[in-house]
């Protein structure tokens, strides 16, 4: 299995923006969190590199997120199952590659949460999700002009497919970011 070294540096290849390079580390705290908090610790490494690499053609390859992504992972030699994992979290959207596995769907539901709640923290007074509370959370997704590039139904949808209600995706999910965030 590819290396979290190797999966960053291959990440950093085709990523230069640093937005970019966060929202990687991000998804990849909160997919490691979920592979503790969802029995699959012994899975963690795995979850995180997914995580971590599932955007590896959004900046330079935009327009075909999720279907260039795997000639760059073959290139590097990244494992099928972790391909078809990354792959997935664009079901519906640009690829037809359906989440099977939990950690499939953890990661589908996650994506998009994690860049909305990445800007509610951003507008808050400390900068920081560590004083976010579900509330303010829940408060942000419903006004749908904030972070409006943040699809609400795909949340809805990856809460559906992993038979949460949204209050525990928003939740657990900002728990998540709370245990990876990143000093300003």
């Amino acid at each position: 299995m590819i290396t979290r070294d190797e999966a960053y540096e291959l990440l950093k290849k085709y990523n230069e923006d640093e937005f970019h390079l966060h929202h990687g580390r991000m998804v990849e705290g909160t997919m490691r969190y979920f592979a503790k908090k969802l029995g699959y610790a012994d899975e963690e490494e795995f979850w995180g590199i997914v995580g971590l690499l599932h955007d590896i053609d959004f900046e330079m390859w935009s327009e075909e997120h999720c279907k260039k992504a795997p000639e760059l992972l073959r290139e590097a030699g990244v494992e099928e199952d972790m391909i078809h994992a990354i792959v997935s979290h664009g079901y519906g959207l640009c690829v037809d590659v359906k989440p099977e596995h939990e950690m499939e769907k953890v990661l589908f539901a996650c994506d998009e949460l994690t860049g909305l709640i990445g800007a509610a923290a951003l507008m808050r007074p400390s900068k920081s999700v560590q004083d976010m509370e579900l509330k303010s959370l829940k408060k942000k997704f419903k006004d749908k002009r904030f972070a409006a590039g943040c699809d609400r139904e795909v949340i809805i949808q990856g809460a559906e497919m992993l038979g949460w209600d949204l209050d525990e995706l928003l939740n657990q999910t900002l728990e998540a970011m709370k245990t990876c965030e990143e000093p300003q």
